[in-house]
């Protein structure tokens, strides 16, 4: 019998526990004790050896700076070590360990030359920056959201001399260097932020941006506009950058494009949105707003970063009379895009999208479906209904501006000549007016963003030089 046996055997009542020489009490308490340190020392050695995990290293590139993602298992410490001669940046891990491939980065047409990594007294991993030339930098932590763990984010800034020259806003497209309309074509999301996922992995940053791309190409061709992508490339960009990218154009306009998404999959319709002043005009539009707010957060930026401009957003806002354009324009857009697509809302929605506090830029949240929904999922991914949505916006665009020309653009100039404009009289056609001014339909439908041959009573067409 064993001495745990031997402890718990029955005994006749009454009798006596038999005397065996030394009592065996203190010796079994001194084997518990030594067992539970050995697996508390034990477990303060294995806690030891659990490094966090880095499983993946992602790097995208941006117009201005190189981003480089760490996935990391948990959350981690780190330092870091800018190095001369040669230029190196180096950032070390506490207690981790990796377990991605480093080979497979896209290094081409980056400041850095190869990226590098170690093991650092015992336990810290170093990962090694060598650079082409001296750059500014960032690292930092986020913390997990719905869609990633912890990242360390180490961002890499081009120095100024090496960033290309900002097109200019202004071009001469007449004797008299009347400018084009500016309008800031913003693709949603991108890089590190996939934005909302549809059936078979289509992802909306892809989505939105081939949207984009054909709403920049269809605009290219329309006298007196001057489109500008904010992203034309998978990278982030910040929703501050966003805006203040539109900004620093001058826009006339700033158009984000997204695609929607629910957890019921039934959930259908393109929708258009505009800032709010004072909270949102319904759930689902409060709801979008927050989701698309949050992008920071899964694209990777500092929490801590402040902007200026929203201090006096909405006073400045009410004075500017930029928003009344950003409704008034977005309901032509909806109007647009309901002869190609079923609509979610019919009116224009408004809630506190960052992305669209602009204080002097019109602003509007494109939502050209949900891609949630398996029926407009399939459509968002093929190039002839991507070009459909763009024209639809184009010609919402168009619209506007022909009876609101910005002061100092070719389109106002040429409404101030006299004679260009055309108001329809009872019995007049589409083809008529053309013929009698000597210009063909189709310019006459592509300078007043008409999608089809029929006219009312009373409106007021833009006539475009023959």
């Amino acid at each position: 019998m064993d001495w745990f046996s031997d402890m718990t055997a029955p005994r006749p009542v009454g009798s006596a526990r038999p005397v065996r020489g030394l009592d065996r009490r203190p010796m079994r308490s001194l084997m518990a004790l030594s067992i539970m340190f050995t697996v508390f020392a034990s477990g303060l050695h294995y806690a030891k050896a659990m490094a966090a995990e880095v499983s993946a290293v992602r790097l995208w590139r941006a117009p201005d700076h190189t981003r480089v993602v760490l996935d990391v298992s948990e959350q981690v410490s780190f330092t870091r070590l800018k190095l001369e001669n040669p230029e190196r940046f180096v950032v070390d891990l506490k207690n981790s360990r990796l377990t991605a491939s480093l080979a497979v980065l896209p290094l081409e047409g980056t400041p850095i030359s190869q990226l590098r990594s170690g093991i650092r007294e015992g336990t810290d991993l170093r990962l090694v920056v060598d650079l082409k030339s001296k750059v500014k930098t960032s690292v930092f932590l986020l913390p997990p959201n719905e869609m990633n763990g912890y990242r360390v984010v180490i961002d890499l800034f081009d120095p100024p001399s090496s960033q290309s020259d900002p097109e200019p806003v202004l071009s001469v497209d007449s004797l008299d260097a009347r400018r084009d309309i500016i309008v800031a074509i913003d693709a949603g999301h991108g890089g590190e932020d996939p934005g909302a996922s549809g059936p078979g992995k289509l992802r909306e940053k892809t989505v939105v941006l081939q949207i984009a791309k054909r709403l920049e190409q269809q605009l290219s061709g329309v006298p007196g506009f001057k489109p500008v992508l904010i992203r034309s490339g998978d990278y982030y960009v910040s929703l501050k950058s966003r805006r203040s990218k539109a900004r620093e154009l001058q826009a006339d306009l700033l158009v984000s494009m997204h695609a929607d998404a629910f957890r019921q999959t039934s959930a259908h319709g393109a929708s258009v949105y505009a800032l709010s002043t004072r909270g949102a005009t319904s759930t689902a539009a409060k709801y979008l707003a927050e989701n698309e707010n949050a992008a920071d957060l899964v694209g990777g930026v500092e929490v801590a970063e402040m902007d200026p401009v929203l201090a006096s957003v909405l006073t400045d806002l009410s004075m500017t009379g930029t928003l009344d354009t950003s409704l008034n324009l977005g309901a032509l857009i909806l109007e647009q895009i309901g002869g190609v697509a079923r609509l979610h809302k019919k009116q224009v929605e408004q809630a506190g999208f960052a992305v669209l506090k602009s204080p002097d830029v019109p602003s509007l949240l494109i939502e050209t479906g949900f891609i949630s929904n398996p029926t407009e999922s399939e459509r968002l991914s093929t190039p002839a209904y991507q070009d459909k949505m763009a024209r639809a916006i184009r010609r919402g665009i168009q619209s506007w501006f022909a009876r609101q020309p910005p002061p100092g653009t070719l389109l106002a100039w040429q409404r101030e000549q006299g004679g260009r404009e055309v108001t329809v009289a009872p019995g007049d056609t589409l083809s008529e007016i053309a013929q009698q001014h000597r210009v063909s339909v189709a310019s006459i439908k592509t300078t007043n963003g008409l999608n089809r041959d029929v006219i009312f009573v009373g409106q007021t067409l833009l006539i475009p030089d023959a």
